[in-house]
């Protein structure tokens, strides 16, 4: 199944679901919350979008990680945004249901990998490999507040690993609250949440099985709970019709979750920064459906 056309399959349907977003050990839309937020004040949006994207992140190899990884890519993406059918801002499937303060929809998301052998903590163990993950999202709109756009969203995402055929890693559940704001020609948006993971997708990061203990790293069993506190800031600015610049900057923290006492937990803040360049090579005339 993991084969280099399938890779580039997945490929490119992770830059139309992260596209702007904060690649690390996981990956999060920077608009989660905000349904439709960014277009206000726009001309309708078309249809649909075929372009390039590349991108580059530096991060913590996971949430706790002393070592970082840094990741470069380009990739093709394509964005539809068709009435039930979606492919844009962390949706890749169907939108199920919306009104004009709430949306149901299926999101698609995705997070690079890291080598144990690149990571002091981890070395000896199993890699992390490039996680993709699927489920059920709701966001609500809250309506204006500071000078922006207020919404919040609740993913539940079962997580696969790419690189070992398509292997399940458990549940992820990533509540947050966004803002986001459009000032001299540029979207800005902020967020806070929390993730939080399943025994299974937490021993991925935080697990010591006995066969890997060493004389410094106990043997160690993975909890159900909170893994980190997100702190999110990005922004992204159109510089032609066809050529969009974005970024981001992360603040996690594990103070206070439930597997701080991981032999694996060196560190108990990272920062993840990114930045990107889009091209847009083809779009349709017709403009996108609400």
């Amino acid at each position: 199944m993991n084969t280099p056309a399938f890779t580039t399959l997945i490929g490119a349907l992770l830059c139309a679901a992260m596209w702007g977003t904060s690649p690390s050990a996981r990956a999060q839309p920077v608009d989660e919350g905000l349904p439709e937020a960014a277009a206000e004040g726009r001309p309708p949006q078309p249809l649909w979008e075929a372009g390039l994207a590349a991108f580059g992140t530096q991060a913590p190899a996971y949430p706790g990680a002393r070592q970082r990884t840094s990741n470069a890519i380009v990739l093709p993406y394509l964005l539809y945004r068709g009435r039930v059918l979606r492919a844009e801002q962390g949706t890749v499937g169907v939108r199920a249901a919306r009104t004009e303060s709430m949306e149901l929809d299926i999101g698609f998301a995705g997070s690079f990998g890291s080598a144990a052998s690149d990571n002091d903590a981890r070395r000896g163990l199993p890699n992390i490999g490039t996680l993709v993950e699927f489920g059920p999202r709701l966001r609500w709109r809250l309506g204006p507040a500071f000078g922006g756009q207020l919404g919040a969203a609740v993913p539940l995402r079962g997580v696969f690993d790419l690189n070992n055929r398509f292997e399940y890693r458990g549940l992820a559940l990533e509540p947050s609250l966004s803002w986001g704001t459009r000032a001299a020609g540029f979207n800005l948006g902020a967020s806070v949440g929390l993730l939080i993971a399943d025994e299974r997708l937490a021993d991925t990061f935080y697990g010591v099985a006995p066969v890997y203990a060493t004389a410094t790293r106990p043997a160690y069993v993975a909890k159900a709970g909170l893994v980190a506190t997100r702190l999110s800031f990005n922004a992204s600015r159109r510089l032609h019709r066809d050529w969009v610049v974005f970024g981001f900057a992360r603040v996690d923290s594990v103070r206070g979750a439930r597997n701080e006492d991981s032999p694996l937990v060196d560190k108990t803040q990272g920062t993840a920064v990114g930045v990107g360049v889009s091209w847009t090579f083809a779009r349709s005339d017709r403009p996108a459906e609400r």
